[in-house]
Parts: structure tokens; C-alpha cells; sequence
């Protein structure tokens, strides 16, 4: 049967199903990337915590202490992201996605020793509740009227004060600070993961061309890689039960 005039659907609304379509392949790209690097990393950390000879290199065995190639590894993981995040637009896309597994596989190894001194059942508590808080936040962001373009600023400063708050806490050890810190931490990761979403799906209208959007594919993985990452570790920190 064939349509009357009225019910054909208007250029408006093919031209809006076409820019959703974009969006969603565009987002699919972001979130496989971000699931390639999260895999990356949890068989690296598996491979710190199983590997003697991994785990004894990135911590001295007799003292406890981590050694120079730990800290040589987040160091590195550091020049990545600021490689990665500032240098976007002039590196080719080859040497994105090389930079974005290169960090994702560093941050495994350090990563592991975090999850050695808390139980199996800890960590995937954590992760499992972790996953479906962001995969509810990324919904909601998706599919919400409300813009949060508002909460950059705001969000950007609370990161300064967790940040300064988690440095000066290294030589005090409180509790209570530790405890504030991740409970905000928490809150906050939520708050950048809804605004990542919404600000990359945003960002894919200005895109020239397919470079553009591979590129910026791979920094939107990366930004919410971090937002899933530090949102996992300050629920480990929470509610994780420490080895004894």
C-alpha cells in the first residue's frame, strides 16, 4: 500500500535518523576501542599478579617497595595520555590507536599491583558493579534532553581536588581523608562519565572527514577508559576487602 503525501516522512526527519545513525556507528567505534583497552589491561594486570618475575620487577620482593621500572611505568603512562590527548590533531591515526594500547597495557601492569592486596571476590564486585553503573550513566547521557556541557568546569575542579587531596594523603595516611576522598571520587566519575558521553557524541557533527572521526574515536575511548578505570578504583577502595 502506498503512502499518502502527509504520511511520507519529512526531510527534517530523515536528515535527524541519518545524524542518530552517525552518531550511534561513531559511538560504537568509541566504546569498542574503550573495550579493547580495558581487556588489554586486565590481561596485563592478570599477567603482574600470575608472573613472579613480572611482579618482582615492578616491586622488590623483600621490602615491599615498588622499583624503578614501576614508577618508569607511570611515568610513561602519563607522557602517553598527554601525548595522546594534546597532540590529536597532528599524530596520524596509526600512531593514536599505537599510543592508546601502549597506555592501556602499561596501566595493566601497574594496575595489577593495586589489585594484588584485595581478595578475587573484592575485584569482581567492584568491576561488576562498576560496569553497570557506567553502562546505566552512558544511557542516561545518550538519551537525556538536559545539557551537561555546564558540568565541565565544575567537574575539571574537582578532579584538581581529589588529585591534591590523594598527594597530600600519601604522606598523612588518614583514613577518614582516604574514605572522603574516594566517596567524592566516586560521584565525580559518575558526573565525567555522563559528560564524556554526551560531549563526544556532540563532537562527531564536527568531524571533516573519516580521519577526524577515527581519531577522535580513539580520544573518546580514552577519556572514558579513564572516567571506568578511576570509577572502579574508588569503589575497590570503598567497599574492597584487603588480603589478609
Amino acid at each position: 500500500m502506498y503512502r499518502s503525501y502527509n504520511q511520507m516522512p519529512s526531510a527534517g526527519t530523515a536528515s535527524v535518523g541519518r545524524e542518530q545513525a552517525l552518531v550511534n556507528v561513531f559511538m560504537r567505534r568509541v566504546y569498542n576501542w574503550m573495550a579493547l583497552g580495558l581487556g588489554l589491561s586486565a590481561l596485563l594486570a592478570w599477567v603482574t599478579i600470575s608472573t613472579p618475575a613480572v611482579l618482582f620487577s615492578l616491586v622488590n620482593p623483600m621490602t615491599g617497595t615498588p622499583t624503578m621500572l614501576f614508577w618508569g611505568a607511570l611515568i610513561g603512562e602519563l607522557v602517553l595520555v598527554f601525548a595522546l590527548s594534546a597532540g590529536i590533531s597532528k599524530i596520524q591515526v596509526g600512531t593514536a590507536m599505537a599510543l592508546f594500547v601502549a597506555y592501556s597495557s602499561l596501566n595493566g601492569l601497574t594496575l595489577g599491583l593495586v589489585l594484588l592486596a584485595y581478595t578475587g571476590a573484592s575485584v569482581m564486585k567492584a568491576f561488576l558493579v562498576t560496569a553497570g553503573t557506567f553502562a546505566v550513566t552512558s544511557i542516561w547521557a545518550s538519551t537525556t534532553k538536559k545539557d551537561l556541557s555546564g558540568m565541565g568546569s565544575f567537574l575539571m575542579m574537582g578532579l584538581i581536588g581529589i588529585v591534591i587531596a590523594s598527594l597530600v594523603n600519601f604522606f598523612f595516611r588518614s583514613p577518614m581523608v582516604d574514605w572522603v576522598v574516594s566517596v567524592v571520587g566516586v560521584g565525580l566519575f559518575v558526573g565525567l562519565t555522563a559528560y564524556d558521553t554526551q560531549k563526544f557524541r556532540a563532537m562527531v557533527y564536527e568531524a571533516a572527514n573519516e580521519v577526524t572521526i577515527s581519531k577522535m574515536a580513539v580520544l573518546g575511548a580514552l577519556s572514558l577508559y579513564l572516567d571506568f578505570i578511576n570509577l572502579f578504583l574508588m569503589l575497590l577502595r570503598l567497599f574492597g576487602d584487603r588480603r589478609d
